[in-house]
């Protein structure tokens, strides 16, 4: 290796906008302020880490002074133009106060001189307030340039004084083409999916991405092999999360078990495996839907292999699985025994339900359910027949009168007179209503009657001495439904004598709200049928009055009758406590709250007065 060899993430330092990668909103505003000369005289660099903030602020520095291309980003703060200043190491005032005393002095060459402050988020409050006033009005020559990763940060009185740029995370696929164009520079063989690892390890920094790669020429030299890569970078690979899996689909809780030991044996960290399973269980559920495919950042090669799997697990698996999964990433981080933890995880992802095994489940339930429904409506219906089949005394007792209707009387000559008689001379219309004592109807035998010799049949009319019986019995009954609905008698003490029971049964009965209100409300007078009762507060006075006619019938169960409730607030009674001694508060107190007066008669608890307080 030569003396002089720079990192890959130096060499390849873009020193153009055209260069830098997946920023061109940023790009594209700057080249055209240049071209109308609309520079600003702030501007602050917002992004993640890795993306091209400093960057693209050399860049800027570069364009505008017309410095060389040939020479490098780091050598531009040798110039007297271009000041670049950490504000993570020099953050205080001072450090300001000189930045001032420094911009006054103009450009040795060029038509700007350019400040450049990285991690700007890091300068103290009072290093913002010694900057604002410079910052507001810089002189002409004067382009500040700020970067950070923490603008919320930032005072918002130095953000309203810049131009804003927010640079956004690269993605995969323009890292990975970025790598390749550095691997054909420097001679590197090395397949597509091994500069996916890389690129999905760096999180979208193109800087961290070019540092990998470096750290696996070091280990690979310049043919980069899959599996070797792998084990450079301590990455878990794609293999062994389906396998991971294929463990989880059969239940197999050895090989998962073992799995596990060899993942430990190996170096790979539990928190970084879990960071893996919840992304990989992620695509496999985006994999259900093969339109969504390019929300996967992975070759062609294992986009194909999660289509091939998708249909293993069904939506719901895959949802509560990510659920398991995510929890377990906070609990290993607090676990004593992380590999303990691990395993516990693995397990229930294997012995949870499958969702088609649940719903084929459920359907059996359904279909026992309709099943049962069918053979309860054959039983009833058998039931009925058998009903229909029994004798029904009045059904008998219908047959037997239709019997008798169909049979003509003994003399028969004799009705047949009457019934002309009745037809040729009809009763008045006010009497037609009202049976006849002396006629016979056929539906409506008497004891006169030729066909009833022995009276009539016990499943027919009942006897004169039935029916008398029975009107003596329903008139008892109608009396003493009579006097139970006379209002009983109702007093205040009464009430009091009951309140406390009401009250503990409406514990269970109304919501817990109205029976803590409730407790506290205490019945004070009673007018007419109309119960004053006294509360602590205008809010437990309107809950009462709301529920009052509910609360009413409740009470209605314990004294027997219906009384309206209306409310008023206690009165405050400060005065008379305040004349009261210490200790006549404290027996007060007692009387308020049956808990401290048990607490007193059981402990012997006494009243510690101190008259200094």
């Amino acid at each position: 290796m030569p003396e002089n060899y720079r990192t890959l993430t130096r060499t390849y330092r873009p020193r153009t906008f055209d260069e830098i990668v997946s920023q061109d909103h940023v790009s594209e505003t700057l080249q055209n302020a240049i071209k109308q000369e609309r520079l600003a005289h702030a501007y602050m660099f917002c992004g993640p880490r890795g993306v091209g903030k400093t960057t693209m602020a050399r860049v800027l520095a570069r364009r505008v002074n017309s410095i060389e291309k040939e020479v490098s980003g780091e050598s531009l703060n040798q110039t007297l133009n271009v000041i670049e200043i950490d504000a993570a190491s020099n953050n205080g005032v001072d450090d300001i106060r000189d930045l001032r005393e420094r911009v006054r002095i103009p450009p040795q060459n060029g038509r700007y001189k350019i400040y450049i402050i990285d991690e700007v988020h890091m300068l103290s409050k009072a290093a913002f307030n010694a900057l604002l006033k410079t910052l507001e009005e810089p002189p002409d020559h004067v382009i500040f340039i700020f970067a950070t990763t923490e603008p919320h940060k930032v005072l918002p009185t130095i953000l309203s004084r810049v131009q804003r740029f927010d640079f956004k995370r690269i993605s995969v696929d323009e890292i990975v083409a970025r790598l390749q164009d550095v691997a054909e520079n420097e001679g590197i063989n090395v397949d597509n999916e091994s500069l996916h690892v890389i690129a999905k390890k760096a999180d979208g920094a193109l800087r961290d991405a070019l540092g990998l790669l470096d750290q696996a020429i070091a280990f690979c030299g310049t043919d980069i092999q899959h599996e070797e890569l792998l084990r450079a970078l301590n990455v878990v690979s794609t293999d062994r999360l389906f396998q991971f899996m294929e463990a989880v689909e059969n239940h197999d809780s050895t090989g998962g078990l073992q799995l596990i030991d060899e993942l430990l044996q190996e170096g790979y960290d539990i928190q970084e495996f879990l960071v893996e399973l919840t992304e990989h269980l992620r695509n496999l559920y985006v994999a259900q839907n093969s339109e969504n495919m390019h929300l996967v950042e992975a070759s062609e090669n294992v986009k194909k292999r999660y289509r091939e799997a998708a249909d293993i697990f069904t939506e719901d698996d895959l949802m509560r699985m990510l659920h398991i999964v995510s929890e377990a990433q906070f609990k290993v981080k607090e676990a004593h025994q992380p590999k303990i933890q691990f395993e516990i995880t693995l397990l229930k992802l294997i012995h949870m339900e499958r969702s088609r095994k649940l719903n084929a489940l459920i359907g059996e339930l359904q279909q026992l359910k309709k099943n049962g429904r069918i053979q309860r409506a054959v039983d009833k219906s058998a039931s009925n027949g058998k009903k229909s089949a029994s004798p029904d005394p009045s059904f008998s007792k219908k047959k037997e009168t239709k019997t008798k209707e169909e049979k003509p009387p003994k003399n028969s000559k004799k009705a047949e007179s009457r019934e002309e008689k009745k037809s040729e001379n009809p009763p008045p219309a006010e009497k037609s209503e009202v049976p006849d004592s002396n006629s016979s109807p056929a539906d409506q035998p008497t004891d006169d009657s030729p066909g009833n010799i022995f009276g009539s049949p016990s499943l027919g009319n009942p006897s004169p001495a039935e029916t008398m019986a029975a009107s003596t019995k329903q008139k008892k009954e109608t009396e003493e439904k009579s006097n139970d609905s006379k209002p009983q008698k109702i007093t205040l003490d009464t009430v009091k004598e009951k309140w406390d029971s009401y009250v503990t049964s409406l514990k269970k009965q109304v919501p817990e709200m109205i029976y803590f209100q409730m407790q506290r409300v205490e019945p004070v007078k009673l007018n007419n049928r109309e119960l004053l009762l006294r509360c602590n507060d205008h809010f437990a006075k309107k809950m009462v009055e709301e529920h009052r006619r509910e609360l009413a019938k409740k009470l209605k169960v314990k004294i027997g009758g219906f009384l309206q409730m209306k409310c008023k607030v206690k009165e405050k009674d400060e005065d008379n406590e305040s004349s009261m001694s210490p200790y006549e508060r404290f027996k007060k107190l007692q009387e308020r709250d049956p808990k401290i007066k048990t607490l007193v008669e059981l402990f012997g608890a006494e009243l510690d007065y101190n008259l200094n307080q």
